[in-house]
């Protein structure tokens, strides 16, 4: 789907999609706890439909009720037929964790994308505890061969946190304790925390010492009913179009939570805009907003739309601690430059981020989001500083994370046409 972006004037008040994270994480972790558990305000999008079809692939049993997902697990077994996540790079990994717990050969694919995803690092992780495994030069297919048993393992923490994640939530399932050592540099961390936290919810016991995790074995889940909060991922791209292009009210946000994404709303101020939280609410006005160097090792899945927010503030920005943002979707830092550039701004990709000379408006253009969402949606609220169009093909994959995202931009003020 062609669409042409044409700004606009923000005004309105919204609520943001739930956490995909979130999401996904309570997928995974209600299918092995023993007994039912309802997981209401779920995202259902893309993404997550894989997670659910992975897991019903090992005998969870799932009933939908609009976006409440009762899920019973505790009767599992290995999957009868190759495991397809088609685009969802998290589906991937936290099922290839799950997968090692059993004694036969699971083999878990998924579309071209997901193919050039590395995951040597878990598979190597995996390896150490006794699990069989090979894949395409360290990428997708794998096929994984438990069973796993626990024990010690080592991995570098420095290309992402769903390897830890993976690591972590099967760890209860297995019949020994697992100590995790993260070597090197924790990228994403919160998300980590997100995983810890959620485990916690569903009765597993896990420790943290520095780097070092430590979860009992032999334990499992227990039932759990947990509703998913809203996303502050997505909700920072219309925080963002109301620095830039008028006010937005976004209701819905959990301020206790340890998404790291929140950390949007202190940038926000940081670099100049009008913010005022209430209770759960945020509103964002706009205002001249100042350049700002910003670590995103914590919160990656912001530098498209911090990138977009930076490219007419005044003075350099700088965006690093993120390398990992090249095994992304696409090449999430060249992605995001290269989209920038093509519609007018000044920007230049770095290893771990980007450097960005703010000018007073963009040109607009033609730019290619790679068909990744979060390029997508940034690029979208990027119209608003641009004095032409902003044109985009594979529109529609802003439903990996966010569906309702055209519906959303139309109703608060983004002009848009279907070409």
């Amino acid at each position: 789907m062609r669409i042409s972006f044409a700004g606009g004037s923000m005004k309105g008040i919204l609520s943001p999609p739930p956490s995909k994270s979130h999401t996904h994480r309570a997928f995974f972790i209600s299918s092995l706890a023993c007994g039912k558990s309802m997981i209401s305000n779920s995202l259902l999008s893309n993404d997550t439909l894989s997670t659910l079809k992975a897991v019903e692939s090992i005998g969870a049993k799932v009933s939908r009720t609009g976006d409440r997902i009762l899920i019973e697990g505790g009767d599992l077994s290995p999957p009868k037929e190759i495991v397809d996540v088609d685009n969802s790079g998290t589906t991937m990994r936290i099922f290839s964790g799950i997968a090692s717990m059993f004694g036969e050969k699971v083999t878990v694919t998924g579309d071209e994308s997901i193919k050039k995803r590395p995951m040597k690092p878990l598979l190597d992780a995996l390896s150490q505890m006794g699990v069989a495994c090979s894949s395409d030069g360290g990428k997708p297919p794998v096929e994984i061969m438990g069973s796993n048993k626990g024990g010690r393992v080592t991995i570098d923490g420095g290309m992402s946190s769903q390897f830890i994640t993976s690591l972590l939530i099967v760890s209860p399932m297995l019949t020994n304790d697992t100590e995790i050592k993260i070597e090197g540099r924790m990228v994403s961390e919160p998300y980590i925390n997100v995983t810890v936290h959620m485990m916690g919810l569903f009765g597993a016991n896990v420790t943290r010492e520095n780097n070092i995790f430590r979860i009992k074995g032999g334990t499992g889940y227990k039932q759990c009913d947990y509703k998913v909060p809203a996303d502050f991922s997505s909700a920072a791209f219309f925080l963002v179009a109301g620095a830039l292009g008028g006010e937005v009210t976004v209701n819905g946000l959990q301020m206790d939570d340890p998404q790291g994404d929140r950390v949007i709303i202190d940038i926000l101020r940081d670099v100049g805009a009008s913010v005022s939280v209430s209770n759960d609410s945020v509103t964002v006005g706009k205002k001249d907003l100042v350049a700002k160097d910003i670590d995103i090792g914590g919160c990656p899945d912001l530098f498209p739309i911090l990138a977009v927010l930076l490219s007419t503030a005044d003075g350099e920005s700088r965006l690093y601690g993120a390398p990992q943002l090249k095994f992304k979707e696409s090449n999430r830092i060249l992605t995001t430059v290269n989209m920038l550039k093509a519609i007018g701004a000044d920007a230049k990709a770095t290893d771990d981020g980007c450097v960005i000379r703010g000018k007073k408006r963009l040109s607009g253009g033609t730019a290619e989001n790679e068909k990744d969402h979060r390029i997508m949606m940034a690029a979208a609220v990027a119209s608003l500083v641009c004095d032409g169009p902003v044109i985009m093909d594979d529109a529609e994959c802003c439903s990996v994370s966010y569906p309702e995202f055209l519906e959303d931009a139309g109703s608060m003020g983004i002009r848009y046409e279907v070409l």
